[in-house]
């Protein structure tokens, strides 16, 4: 942004301060220079993420790097077949993690539209029209209405100029521009006389002289903002962070501990590192980090279904432990879609049902009767003041590539919209009555006047609207039910008003005049029109909205709405969408809080309206300071820098900014505000799922290292053997423990307050089930290892029925793991298709092992007899049944 305020500065001086000519522009020859020295008119370009940056950040974990060493470490000692498979589950792991980081980006690249923006400039005093990159401070630029504006520029010259600045400022309605010289610390939504590049022009024309390209714009200080945001890590990438690190601390020391009892003991020092290696890769949970990714990618698909772009895997899982959602209002609250609620007439109020530019929905009467017009119906005053706003204004309406489009000044396309809901449009009214004339709007005059000629009679009727008071300087009267006359009663008209505003409503009046003439004079008009009618209007709130936020609330997390936009505009949404039991903040007011007291009043309050950019980063950095989990929504240029902070940002498909989805995390397809309550849905189904597996794999994974550690301590053979510890490891991580990341969604999810944030994967509960179940392993396997010798067997068989009998009682561990609270079964026994399979394949996969002769080779295994499949089973069965008791007493708040 500049450093000059030049909405404080008169014409004069900004164009004696950019040496340029607010009539004929500059010189070419001083375009090529300004190029030159300021850059094109365009912001610097993000950079992604490279193939090779990529693929390490899915090898950067701790656990991760005690497999490659053990790899490393056992083909060194020449032992193919462990390296093999330890390398091999790397690489599964990051190939995986790899594909669906990519697969997201490119879904949000199909979501971009690189357009460039034409110009007209004045230069040389010749009017043409430039790309808008090629723009330079200093150039004189031409506006009308469907414009988007190029670049920050003072105005010049103007003629009824209205701008949506509602994408920069979140203000909902188009603002009303002019010349007038602004104090310094007018904040950026009150600049009328200045103008921004990304904003649209609505109405009117306007020159202006531009005095901030590129980077320099106010869309480029957020640009920088955002840029200066640091990286949010995500709750799920911090806790695996230190579980990996607790673990591998963990490990390394039994490891340790079992090279120095072995070497102690007298074992070959060459021998105990290999048993060393075998503890350490039976003790880490080799698909953990295949887990993680395939549970958090059946998230993201999950969300695909349901409309919602995730770019990185670990945001669905985020958005399970939200405690806070903060969202925009325009857009995101509501259909970012001025619609008229009510129209008032002398003769009673009317009721207008409906959203959006659909002309769908009735206009009803107080006995809730559906109103039909037509343009050459004779009526009272309700059809006159219908008749004002579908012909009084330039907005239009059409119906195009399968939807309802309007082009023009938002306000007068409600009125378009409602008039038509009630049959009568503009083109059927013209058709027999053409404009002849008109007054335009101003910002001086509040209103605008359309004449009409009546070729049957010669005469003419004209048609105002504008704002209530400039309506009742033009009327001495108001039209009664019967198509009279009589007397104008402003007290009842400023009543309804007042209370129409009070909810929240942008009010506008409507007057007719007949006459003998077709044309309009300007100077005729007050005093001589009739009252008609008041529209009362508003940006709607959505549909779903209310009840998004009633089922965040009953999820335990607060829901809160930052808006730029007017207080009373914004309080009224939130009474609308359920928000309206906490204090409302203004940018002015949080501007004087500071320390703890801002932290206090941010707690509290449930909206905060005409705040800025830098004041939103605020709010979202004062909300993490206490704890919480934040998820912004939001679809301006002037969300982005939130949207960067938050610990996931969640941008609006549609209606949303390129530079919001750039800053965001996710981005809803459908800009619907009920998507975010499903994806918080769908994120603690799989931090359910995630946690699940680690139940399963902690205790499983430590049992096998136990196993180990206990039989160098005794100086016994060991009952099972490295590679069988890595065929246990591989197969019953894809066959069974993955398939708990396809687990349905266990009853009351969203009736449970959020995961604290500062609770650790490694709870009190789940270390006692993990102890229990690791002995339970531990003990089985030992004792049968050693009755199978005892009745005179192999130590390859005896290692088969240990083998065989860890994996039964894995698998029965297992069904125990469906549900994290409650003995029961999240959709019955076989709710989970996909486990039922796992666990059928790998029963087979144990029959190939134990009786296929090559696998009897490769694993050192050999053949089983009935009587030890029935210890097995046996061992299996008491397994399940101590787990289920272990449930019963409470152990499953995990």
């Amino acid at each position: 942004m500049s450093e000059n305020h030049h909405h404080g500065l008169s014409v004069h001086e900004v164009v004696l301060l950019l040496e340029t000519d607010p009539h004929r522009g500059i010189a070419e020859e001083e375009v090529l220079r300004r190029r030159a020295q300021f850059g094109p008119n365009e912001l610097p370009g993000v950079r992604g993420h490279g193939v090779l940056r990529r693929i390490f950040s899915q090898l950067n974990s701790p656990l991760v790097y005690v497999l490659l060493a053990a790899g490393a470490v056992t083909t060194a000692f020449g032992k193919a077949v462990d390296a093999t498979v330890i390398f091999a589950v790397v690489l599964v792991n990051t190939v995986v993690g790899y594909i669906q980081e990519s697969r997201a980006e490119s879904a949000l690249d199909a979501l971009r539209t690189m357009v460039t923006t034409p110009a007209t400039v004045v230069r040389e005093g010749r009017r043409q029209t430039v790309p808008s990159e090629d723009l330079v401070p200093g150039d004189l630029v031409l506006l009308e209405a469907g414009d988007r504006v190029p670049a920050d520029a003072r105005l010049v010259g103007h003629a009824e100029l209205r701008v949506d600045e509602s994408t920069l400022t979140g203000e909902s309605e188009p603002v009303a521009k002019d010349e007038t010289v602004l104090p310094v610390p007018t904040p950026v939504a009150d600049r009328r006389n200045m103008v921004y590049s990304g904003t649209l022009v609505t109405a009117g024309t306007g020159a202006a002289v531009a005095v901030a390209t590129g980077a320099e714009t106010e869309i480029g200080q957020i640009h920088r903002l955002v840029g200066a945001v640091r990286g949010v890590t995500t709750p799920l990438t911090q806790k695996l962070a230190r579980f990996s690190a607790f673990l591998t601390v963990a490990i390394l020391v039994l490891a340790a501990l079992t090279f120095a009892v072995g070497v102690a003991r007298g074992q070959h020092p060459v021998d105990m590192f290999t048993a060393a290696v075998a503890l350490a890769v039976g003790a880490i949970p080799e698909g953990l980090q295949a887990a993680v990714t395939v549970t958090l990618a059946i998230g993201v698909s999950r969300m695909a279904r349901r409309r919602a772009v995730v770019r990185r895997l670990p945001v669905v899982e985020t958005l399970g432990s939200t405690t806070v959602i903060c969202s925009d209002k325009t857009g995101t609250f509501t259909e970012n879609q001025m619609t008229v609620r009510h129209v008032w007439t002398p003769a009673g109020t009317y009721l207008v049902a409906g959203a959006g530019h659909a002309p769908e929905g009735a206009v009803t009467d107080a006995g809730g009767r559906a109103v039909v017009l037509a343009a050459h119906d004779d009526g009272g005053p309700l059809r006159l003041a219908l008749a004002a706003a579908a012909v009084c204004g330039d907005a239009t309406l059409s119906r195009h590539d399968g939807g309802w489009h309007l082009s023009g000044d938002p306000t007068e396309a409600a009125m378009v919209v409602a008039a038509a809901k009630a049959g009568l449009t503009r083109e059927a009214w013209e058709a027999e009555r053409p404009r002849t004339g008109s007054v335009p709007f101003s910002s001086e005059r509040q209103y605008m006047a359309t004449a009409h000629r009546d070729p049957l009679t010669g005469g003419g009727t004209v048609f105002a609207k504008g704002s209530v008071e400039a309506i009742l300087r033009l009327c001495s009267g108001q039209l009664a039910a019967d198509g009279s006359v009589e007397p104008l009663d402003p007290d009842a008209v400023h009543e309804v008003a007042a209370e129409r505003a009070a909810e929240g409503l942008r009010v506008l009046a409507t007057a007719v005049r007949w006459q003998d003439g077709a044309g309009v004079d300007e100077a005729s008009l007050p005093g001589s029109m009739v009252l008609t009618g008041l529209f009362a209007m508003q940006d709607p709130p959505r549909e779903a909205a209310a009840s998004a936020v009633r089922a965040c609330h009953e999820a335990g997390i607060a829901v809160k709405m930052i808006t730029g936009d007017h207080a009373a505009t914004a309080t009224a949404i939130a009474r609308h969408v359920g928000l309206a039991d906490g204090s409302v903040l203004t940018g002015p007011q949080l501007a004087v809080l500071a320390g703890i007291d801002f932290d206090d009043a941010v707690e509290d309050a449930r909206v905060f309206a005409r705040v800025s950019p830098e004041q939103k980063l605020r709010l979202i950095e004062s909300m993490q300071s206490r704890g919480h989990i934040v998820a912004m929504t939001g679809d301006g240029v002037n969300d982005a820098p939130a949207l960067r902070q938050a610990d996931i940002g969640i941008a609006m498909g549609r209606g949303g900014t390129e530079v919001a989805k750039e800053a965001a995390d996710m981005v809803l397809t459908d800009d619907d505000f009920s998507t975010i309550e499903a994806a918080v849905e769908e994120g603690r189904g799989v931090f359910d799922n995630l946690t699940k597996f680690i139940v399963w794999t902690l205790p499983t994974n430590m049992g096998e290292g136990l196993v180990i550690l206990v039989a160098i301590i005794a100086g016994t053979t060991l009952p099972i053997l490295p590679t069988q510890i890595l065929w246990i490891n591989m197969t019953t991580a894809v066959l069974l423990g993955l398939m708990l990341a396809f687990e349905p969604k266990e009853p009351g999810i969203m009736a449970r307050p959020p995961r604290a944030p500062d609770r650790p994967l490694l709870t009190g509960p789940l270390l006692r089930r993990t102890a229990l179940v690791s002995a339970l392993l531990l003990g089985a396997t030992w004792a049968a290892f050693h009755w199978s010798l005892g009745q005179g067997a192999s130590e390859a068989e005896a290692r088969t029925l240990a083998v065989n009998l860890f994996v039964a009682v894995e698998a029965v561990y297992l069904f125990g793991c469906r549900s994290l609270r409650g003995p029961g079964q999240p959709g019955g026994l076989f709710g989970n298709r996909w486990l039922i399979l796992g666990v059928g394949i790998q029963a087979l996969a144990q029959l190939v092992l134990t009786y296929v002769p090559a696998m009897n080779h490769v694993f050192e295994t050999a053949p089983l007899s009935g009587a030890e499949w029935l210890v097995v089973l046996a061992a299996a069965a008491a397994a399940g049944l101590l787990v289920a008791a272990d449930k019963r007493l409470g152990s499953t708040a995990f």
